[in-house]
């Protein structure tokens, strides 16, 4: 017996009773139906690879009408049956397979036939809609500029709205799958995983102006578009004090709220189905479906257990390397000796002992945190464990990274892209931090890298390492900028850049900025001053240079950047305007649970927030609308 619902029927093997006596034709059409349906559960014959809960198959009334029942209302037998849905490919108009629709609801105004979009809104409403619109455009200018992401359905209504044209709303199709050649720095590779093609040099000029880098041809006029500064500024100013508008702060909180309770109530009508559909792919399911860590740093990507096990092995293993320096007496120091000054041994060695998990000790102490990356509290042994640039040249923290590595590609499902930090002090880094990686064959198909800057101007400054801030931007970019333009000038780098995905800014957000970022703000090469310039500073004039960059390496068919920062982790919330305008995505977002607009605008650009577990510890984590619960 066949019950009705929406536009979906359910197939169920048991038969409601009859209060008549069903005749000869009417209990032989029943037994026919009762024998598909007991065919069909056997054999796993469900029309879009559906099954609701019970294990009842779902079928289009369309369908089941057709198959089951010719022009005269008599039913078809099982083999007619099994042959129209074997010829007919269960697709829609595109060629896409078809999948019932969930349960919607849609909120009608008092206007007879009308929605609740199609009246005139209310003035506020209005009103806070063109902010909101005029924010999103922002920041699509400002993704288009440094080639970086921006959601594909927030650009088409943007278009449409500027065009003048009603947004006509379309039926939700699957998305085909690309071709792996559309992504051509992402594949597998086979041989040499360092290998690339070397170009020759153009001959153009690379050069700074107020703090950006600048690409000049033979005529000395810039390439490559930039966005100046007083720009950003301007642009800044103007998303950061949408966040006082009290009309719009009324309605992002609405907004959520109808949003919040829209995905209760779906979650409520179509719960099942999804348990269905994800009950319903084979061979799928959290343990086999590919995740990518995007917020891990190499030093820290081994859990305790590994590092301890690693430690221990290394200390039978290799008792008799040389791995340090001893500064006070100049004489290089073995391993063993190194573990004999500290009175140590592999017996006395315990995770507890080694004390590099954050616990509560931590919460808002980024100190403590940062303290937990010393294996036994001594620095040394992270300079000799899980540093690239010491004095055996990173070949112990080669060797443990390529056994995680080793572990991720076991597991295959597993991805990470891992940290590594540039921290702007030499112009030598990233050519030594190429080399380490070329050297000791540390890569896997599994794992890509994103380098992150450290935000420790005041620190150099205070140990007179740089004498200016754009001493900092140098050694950062004009190594990048001289392997794009003649890769033969840094071979290794050029290898190693192919796997480079972006740049991360990061330190204690808490630490108060006492000085902001205005337009009479000294330039880089004039900011002399101890204190350490603001979190936006910082921000800005890592993306403008990145975007000359990125034209750059676009133009020689190179891979090209993203910025994620560290963002909204703690302080003020122009860290998340900064963060809005500039980055592809961030990582942390907890203040955003104090700016609902800020919220909104995430949402409508399905803006990636990542929230480590590590970091809970921290800085606790988020609690509000869009959370996951």
């Amino acid at each position: 017996m066949a019950y009705s619902h929406d536009d979906i029927t359910v197939l169920d093997s048991c038969t409601g009773s009859h209060s008549h006596q069903p005749t000869a034709a009417e209990q032989e059409a029943e037994m026919e139906r009762a024998a598909l349906q007991k065919h069909l559960s056997d054999n796993d014959l469900i029309v879009g690879g559906r099954r609701s809960r019970s294990g009842s198959a779902l079928y289009t009334k369309e369908l089941f009408n057709a198959i089951l029942n010719n022009k005269d209302g008599h039913a078809h037998n099982i083999g007619d049956f099994l042959t129209a849905f074997t010829n007919s490919n269960n697709t829609d108009d595109d060629g896409a397979l078809f999948e019932p629709e969930f349960q919607r609801v849609t909120i009608l105004h008092p206007v007879e036939g009308k929605t609740s979009s199609e009246i005139f809104a209310h003035d506020d409403q209005l009103h806070s809609s063109e902010m909101l619109v005029d924010a999103l455009s922002l920041r699509q200018r400002y993704m288009q500029h440094s080639g970086q992401s921006f959601l594909i359905t927030t650009a088409h209504f943007l278009a449409s709205l500027s065009n003048g044209k009603s947004v006509e709303k379309k039926p939700a199709r699957r998305e085909q799958k690309k071709s792996t050649e559309a992504y051509p720095h992402d594949h597998p590779v086979n041989g040499d995983p360092f290998h690339c093609e070397f170009l020759p040099k153009i001959g153009f000029r690379i050069g700074t102006e107020e703090g950006i880098y600048r690409v000049y041809d033979s005529n000395n006029q810039s390439r490559y578009p930039v966005v100046d500064r007083t720009t950003f500024i301007r642009d800044f100013s103007v998303v950061y004090r949408m966040i006082c508008d009290g009309p719009l702060k009324s309605y992002c909180f609405r907004q959520l709220n109808y949003l919040q309770n829209k995905f209760h109530l779906h979650c409520n009508l179509n719960e099942n189905r999804e348990t269905a559909a994800q009950k319903s792919i084979p061979h799928r399911d959290f343990y086999n479906i590919r995740k990518v860590d995007t917020h891990i740093h190499a030093s820290s990507c081994m859990n305790q257990k590994h590092l301890l096990r690693f430690i221990k092995k290394t200390m039978k293993t290799s008792p008799n390397d040389l791995v340090y320096v001893d500064p006070i007496t100049n004489t290089p120091l073995t391993l063993e000796q190194v573990f004999q000054a500290m009175n140590l041994t592999t017996y006395d060695l315990s995770v507890d002992m080694l004390d590099v998990h954050a616990d509560r000790n931590a919460f808002h102490r980024f100190d403590k945190f940062n303290a937990k990356y010393n294996p036994i509290g001594q620095s040394l042994l992270r300079d000799i464990f899980i540093r690239s640039d010491n004095y055996i040249g990173g070949k112990y923290f080669a060797q443990i990274l390529k056994e995680v590595m080793f572990d991720l590609e076991e597991s295959k499902y597993q991805n990470a892209e891992l940290r590594l930090s540039i921290f702007g002090v030499s112009i030598t880094e990233w050519d030594k931090l190429a080399e380490w990686a070329i050297c000791n064959s540390v890569y896997s198909d599994n794992v890509k890298w994103l380098v992150q800057i450290p935000r420790l101007y005041d620190v150099y400054k205070a140990n007179k390492i740089v004498d200016n801030f754009q001493t900092i931007l140098d050694n950062v970019f004009r190594p990048l900028f001289e392997a794009t333009e003649d890769p033969h000038s840094h071979p290794a780098l050029h290898r190693f850049l192919q796997h480079v995905v972006g740049f991360d800014s990061v330190d204690d957000e808490s630490k108060s900025e006492g000085i902001g970022f205005y337009v009479d703000s000294p330039l880089p090469a004039n900011w002399h001053m101890a204190d350490n310039p603001p979190y936006s500073y910082y921000l800005y004039y890592i993306y403008a240079s990145m975007v000359v960059l990125n034209s750059f390496r676009r133009e020689r068919g190179f891979n090209t950047f993203v910025l994620r920062p560290h963002c909204g982790e703690a302080g003020t919330v122009q860290h998340l305007v900064a963060g809005f305008l500039l980055a592809e995505s961030i990582s942390h977002g907890l203040l955003l649970r104090k700016v609902r607009y800020i919220i909104t605008l995430f949402y409508y650009l399905k803006l990636n927030v990542v929230n480590p577990i590590q970091y809970i510890y921290l800085n606790g984590t988020y609690s509000g609308p869009l959370n996951k619960e």
